[in-house]
């Protein structure tokens, strides 16, 4: 279970950017503010009143499901207002500048602006260029705090704690902002980290990061207690990095027959979209090891706790 926290600990960043900048503490205390707010989903009224009056923009430059509704309904869970913003549908796609985009919005009253962009460090530039709260929603291939953050949430709903637990990370490491989050909210978190895949799906400064590195699942599977299977993600690669799907899916899918050399208890991950077939068996994806289901569900309290908190820190600044 999380350690117990000084009482004087106050929520102080307007912004989430990024987990690499987050200590345990101040994850723990996304993670508990999350659990709170869990009951709120069950009630007959999904309601609760912490941002009502302010506003929510959904800014988001790249296509997203899971991600822009979540973010969505847990604004509307806690009463706030959402402006819904599409590169398709705005006056980027006539010329105009990121920043002007968000500074128009800020002009209509908008108190958080949550932005994916394909743009390493765009949340970053808004967050240094605007008044309104900044939430990162995935940024090039640096980082995607929320969804780190509930994966987190839902190893803990599970085992109670990280301390200890052997995390694999696998696939697409290279072009993954998950991985990107993931890694340090983990190992911050207590968890030992594996990166699983070929070596032309590896960072390039993998060496240099608090992990393990492994080229071959079948060396490490028997040892995990969780392991994240990552989307191949075809349209951010400039050439195939490997030979082939099939070959691909014969090393590194995660798959019925694999499953048989890892702990009878393992957690089965998956951020999403899954390429049934290549990172994951259907019947592993759909499996009692399977936790993606959850994963998506939990992704509602713990986004409630995040613009509860930079919303918060932003009331206590003025």
């Amino acid at each position: 279970m999380a350690k117990k926290r000084d009482k004087k600990f106050r929520w102080q960043r307007k912004h989430l950017l990024g987990l690499r900048e987050l200590d345990r503490e101040e994850i723990e205390f996304i993670l508990d503010t999350a659990k709170g707010f869990e009951q709120i989903g069950a009630r007959s009224i999904k309601k609760a009143p912490p941002l009502r009056g302010k506003v929510v923009a959904n800014m988001f430059f790249e296509d997203s499901t899971r991600t822009r509704n979540s973010f969505a309904l847990a604004a509307g869970r806690l009463s706030a207002d959402v402006i819904e913003f599409t590169k398709k549908s705005s006056s980027v796609s006539k010329g105009e500048t990121l920043l002007d985009t968000a500074r128009n919005l800020e002009a209509m009253g908008v108190d958080i602006v949550v932005v994916r962009h394909g743009a390493g460090g765009a949340p970053k530039f808004l967050s240094r260029n605007i008044n309104a709260c900044v939430v990162n929603a995935g940024d090039g291939f640096n980082e995607h705090p929320t969804q780190a953050l509930l994966d987190v949430y839902t190893i803990r709903q599970m085992r109670g704690s990280l301390d200890g637990l052997k995390i694999g990370i696998v696939g697409d490491i290279a072009h993954s902002r998950v991985a990107g989050s993931g890694i340090w909210a983990m190992t911050k978190l207590g968890a030992e980290v594996t990166l699983i895949g070929p070596p032309t799906l590896m960072p390039a400064q993998a060496h240099r990061l608090p992990v393990k590195i492994s080229y071959n699942l079948d060396d490490v599977i028997e040892q995990l207690d969780v392991i994240n299977m990552l989307r191949i993600q075809f349209e951010r690669m400039g050439k195939n990095p490997f030979p082939s799907v099939r070959e691909y899916s014969h090393f590194f899918g995660l798959t019925v027959e694999r499953m048989k050399s890892a702990k009878p208890d393992i957690i089965v991950m998956h951020p999403g979209p899954i390429n049934r077939g290549l990172e994951l068996e259907s019947e592993v994806a759909d499996g009692p090891n399977s936790v993606i289901l959850q994963q998506v569900a939990n992704g509602l309290p713990v986004r409630m706790a995040v613009l509860f908190l930079v919303n918060q820190a932003a009331v206590l600044e003025h």
